[in-house]
Parts: structure tokens; C-alpha cells; sequence
């Protein structure tokens, strides 16, 4: 009879270097929830193994129409997504294919036409503030992901932040969050709340609901791996 441990050290040397079953965590919330720390933070513990997966560089190519047409896009409404090429990307991750992911302007407004190139790896982690709502997405996910964190904290991140780093006025942040954002969160974006399995309250700074996530992750991998 093999013990334990001599069984995982044969299933270790067994393990191919390109997982059959890569485990695909999906990670949502509202803008300025902390959505993008909580996947960041996996992605540093997970290291190697690891593919980040951003649903911002699936907005759809808008090259046809003219720069005053593009500026009006909603981009936080589910048709300014591609989701038919973030599924069959998916799909192909899944099944140990390599993608092109797309690269997305936002000077342009567009796709730029640069790509990058990604190998399919144990653990892909896709982000986004709309990933559950399309229930092909949905349906690929093995965990599925909901940062909650209240209103009021996640406008004044987002307020710091494009006054910062997009050099925008509070004036348009605010009407911006009052007139798109917060109304698309409400239609879109909280529904997906009832689809996740793990709720994580205070984003990225839940280091129990992140230790829990690893150990869930790594369960799933040694399931797989044993197959």
C-alpha cells in the first residue's frame, strides 16, 4: 500500500508541465471595490502558475467609427465588451492553447494593434466588473468572485484615482459616477453578486477571504492533477 505522502510525490512527478484542467477563477465587483487588488494579490501568490486575465482589454474594436463617435462609448455597459473572443480565449486557455490577447487604446479610444502573446498556464484569474453577467463566462468559471465594498469608499477611490493618474476633474468624475456608473452598477454589475460562490467584504485588504481563496485554488489543482 502506498502512503500518503509517497502517493502526492508520484502524482507531483506525474504532473505535466501544461495542466489538462486549468482551474479559472473569476474575480468582479464595481469600480473602485478592490477587485483588482484581490487579483493581483493571487496572482503574487500563485507566482509562476498564473494567468492574469483583465475584461478591460476586451472592450469591442471601435476603429470604424469616427474619434467623437468612440468617446461616447459606455464602458461600463455589457456591450461595450467583446465577450464572443473573451470566451473563445477562455476556451482555448482552458484546453492548453495559447491566445493573442488584444491590447485596448484608450487614447484611441479602439484596439490598439498590438497583441500579447500568453501560453496557458495551471490557474487563469479573470477580472472584471462584468463577468458575471454573461453566462457563458460564467458557466467556464470554477470560482466565481464578488469584491463588495460600499459606495461611498468606492467613488472616492475613483475620484483619487482619475484625478491622479487620468488627469480628470472631480467636476466630470462625479458626474460621470452619477450618470453612467453608478446606474450601470445597479443594472449589471450587483446582479452578478447573486452568482458568486465567495463574497469578499473590503476587497483586497481581506487577508482571511484571500487565505481561504488560496486554499480553495490549490485544492482544485491537486483534484486536478490527480486525474
Amino acid at each position: 500500500m502506498i502512503s500518503t505522502a509517497s502517493h502526492e510525490r508520484k502524482i507531483e512527478e506525474r504532473k505535466p508541465s501544461v495542466m489538462t484542467k486549468p482551474v479559472l477563477i473569476g474575480v468582479a465587483g464595481g469600480t473602485g471595490s478592490g477587485k483588482t487588488t484581490v487579483a493581483k494579490n493571487l496572482v503574487n501568490q500563485l507566482s509562476e502558475s498564473v494567468i492574469y486575465l483583465e475584461q478591460d482589454s476586451y472592450y469591442k474594436d471601435q476603429s470604424h467609427l469616427a474619434f467623437e463617435e468612440r468617446i461616447k462609448t459606455n464602458y461600463d455597459h455589457p456591450l461595450a465588451f467583446d465577450n464572443d473572443l473573451l470566451y473563445h480565449h477562455l476556451l482555448r486557455l482552458k484546453s492548453g492553447q495559447p491566445i493573442d490577447k488584444p491590447v485596448y487604446d484608450y487614447i484611441q479610444h479602439t484596439r490598439s494593434k498590438k497583441t500579447i502573446h500568453l501560453e496557458p498556464k495551471d490557474v487563469i484569474i479573470l477580472e472584471g466588473i462584468l463577468i458575471l453577467d454573461d453566462e457563458r463566462l460564467r458557466e467556464l468559471m470554477d470560482i466565481k468572485i464578488f469584491v463588495d465594498t460600499d459606495a461611498d469608499v468606492r467613488i472616492l477611490r475613483r475620484i483619487n484615482r482619475d484625478i491622479k493618474e487620468r488627469g480628470r476633474t472631480l467636476e466630470s468624475v462625479v458626474d460621470q459616477y452619477l450618470n453612467v456608473v453608478r446606474p450601470m452598477h445597479l443594472q449589471f454589475v450587483e446582479p452578478g453578486k447573486r452568482y458568486a460562490d465567495l463574497i469578499i467584504p473590503e476587497g483586497g485588504h481581506n487577508q482571511v477571504a484571500i487565505n481561504l481563496l488560496l486554499n480553495q485554488i490549490r485544492t482544485y489543482l491537486r483534484s486536478s492533477s490527480s486525474i
